[in-house]
C-alpha cells in the first residue's frame, strides 16, 4: 500500500484536475511517445503485424533497426526514404492530446514539452516550438550527412513526395532528416534542457514505455514534491513508487478527454482540436462544388430517403468516432501503399518503393548532465 499523498488530495483525475487548475501548478512538464501519435494513425514500432518493424521486414532489411543506422543508410538509402514518404508531415492530423498540450500553452501552464515523435504533430497542433523539444529530432529540418550543410524544406518534400533521394548541392552528399539515427549524438537543445524538469511542478508522461535512455531517465528529474502522471495503455517505469503519483491506464486521446471535463476546458479543446482538420479539398471548395451541394441539398429535403438518415447520423458522430474514420482511411491508404514488389531488383539506388514508417529508439554516446540528490527522485544512473 503507497503512503498517502502529499499534495494532491488523492490519485485521481478530479483531484488532478483541481490541483492544475491552482496556483501552485504554473510549470508543467509532459514527456510525449508514440503511444500519443497513434490515434492519428501512424503505426508505433513493435505491434504484430500493424507495427513499424513488423512491416519492415518487407523491405529485405538485415534487420529492422538498420533504416535508421547512418552507416546503413550511407550505403543504401532507400529503405528509410520509404518511410520517409509514408510518414512525412502533411499526411497526419494531431490527435486531442496534441490539443491538449496547445491548451496548456495557451493557459500559460506549460513549462517544456519533450517528445520522442519525429512526426511534428506538436508543431501543427500549434504548441509554439520554442515550448517542444524533439529529443529525437524531427522532420522539421534536414542537411546533408558529410558536409552538414542545410537543405530546402521545400525541396526536400518535393524530393521525398516524388520518390527521389535528395543530395547536397555543394558535395553531393545524401542528404536526410534531422532525426537521430544510431550511432548520432542526440540534439543538443535536448541536453542543455534536461535539468529544466526539476523545475517542474506536475510531470505528465504520455504513450511511452518508458525504456528509451536517456528520454527515460527524465521522469527522474522531477523534485520530490512534484506529483507525477502516467496516461498510458500499461504501467510503467517505477511509477507508483512516490506518493503523488497518479496512474491513469486507458487511451491518451480518451484519458485527455475525461481531464479537460473534469478541468472545465472540454469546449476548449474541442475548439483547438477542430482547429487542426484538413482544409477542403480545391474542387470542396470550388463554386460548381458549392452549387452541385446546394442542389443535392435540395433534393434531400424535398425527397428523404436512407442515405438521407445515414448523412444526419454522421452528423452526429462523437469526436471519437471522427477520429476512428479518420485513423481507417489514414491505415487504409498506408495498407494500400505497403503493397511492396517481391522482385529483389526493382529497387534502384535513387528510386523509392513504398512502405511503412518507425522512428529513433535509442542514441550512443551522449554526454549527459550531472543530478545532484535534490535534483531527482533516485541516484540510478542514465
Amino acid at each position: 500500500m503507497p503512503p498517502p499523498p502529499k499534495v494532491l488530495k488523492r490519485r485521481d483525475v478530479p483531484s488532478l484536475a483541481k490541483y492544475i487548475n491552482s496556483d501552485d501548478c504554473q510549470n508543467v512538464v509532459l514527456m510525449l511517445g508514440a503511444g500519443v501519435s497513434t490515434a492519428a494513425g501512424i503505426p508505433d514500432f513493435r505491434s504484430p503485424k500493424t507495427g513499424l518493424y513488423s512491416n519492415l521486414a518487407r523491405l529485405n532489411l538485415p534487420h529492422p533497426e538498420a533504416v535508421f543506422e547512418i552507416n546503413f543508410f550511407r550505403s543504401n538509402p532507400v529503405p528509410f526514404y520509404t518511410l520517409a514518404h509514408e510518414l512525412y508531415p502533411g499526411k497526419f492530423r494531431p490527435t486531442l492530446t496534441h490539443s491538449f498540450v496547445r491548451l496548456l500553452s495557451e493557459k500559460g501552464k506549460l513549462l517544456r514539452c519533450f517528445t520522442q515523435n519525429i512526426d511534428t504533430l506538436e508543431r501543427i497542433a500549434g504548441v509554439p516550438p520554442e515550448k517542444v523539444i524533439e529529443a529525437h529530432g524531427s522532420f522539421a529540418s534536414q542537411r546533408c550527412i558529410d558536409c552538414h550543410t542545410p537543405f530546402d524544406g521545400h525541396r526536400m518534400k518535393t524530393h521525398i513526395l516524388e520518390k527521389r533521394i535528395a543530395r547536397c548541392d555543394r558535395c553531393k552528399g545524401l542528404v536526410k532528416p534531422d532525426i537521430v539515427f544510431f550511432g548520432e549524438s542526440l540534439p543538443k537543445e535536448f541536453i542543455e534542457s534536461m535539468m529544466q524538469v526539476t523545475e517542474a511542478d506536475l510531470l505528465i508522461v504520455m504513450g511511452t514505455s518508458l525504456t528509451v535512455q536517456p528520454f527515460a531517465s527524465l521522469a527522474e528529474f522531477t523534485q520530490k514534491s512534484c506529483p507525477r502522471v502516467l496516461i498510458n495503455l500499461d504501467r510503467v517505469g517505477d511509477f507508483g513508487s512516490s506518493p503523488d503519483d497518479v496512474i491513469l491506464l486507458g487511451k491518451c486521446d480518451e484519458t485527455v478527454r475525461d481531464l479537460c471535463k473534469e478541468l472545465g476546458w472540454l469546449d476548449e479543446l474541442m475548439e483547438l482540436w477542430d482547429a487542426t482538420a484538413p482544409a477542403p479539398s480545391p474542387v470542396e471548395a470550388s463554386p460548381k462544388a458549392k452549387t452541385g451541394a446546394e442542389s443535392k441539398k435540395k433534393l434531400k429535403k424535398s425527397v428523404p430517403n436512407a442515405k438521407d438518415s445515414r448523412s444526419k447520423k454522421k452528423q452526429h458522430r462523437t469526436p471519437e468516432e471522427q477520429v476512428q474514420d479518420e485513423v481507417e482511411q489514414l491505415t487504409a491508404a498506408i495498407e494500400e501503399s505497403l503493397a511492396l514488389t517481391d522482385d529483389k531488383d526493382a529497387a534502384q539506388p535513387d528510386k523509392v518503393q513504398d512502405a511503412a514508417s518507425p522512428p529513433v529508439e535509442s542514441v550512443d554516446k551522449v554526454d549527459l548532465p550531472q543530478k545532484t540528490p535534490t535534483d531527482s527522485k533516485s541516484e540510478k544512473k542514465l
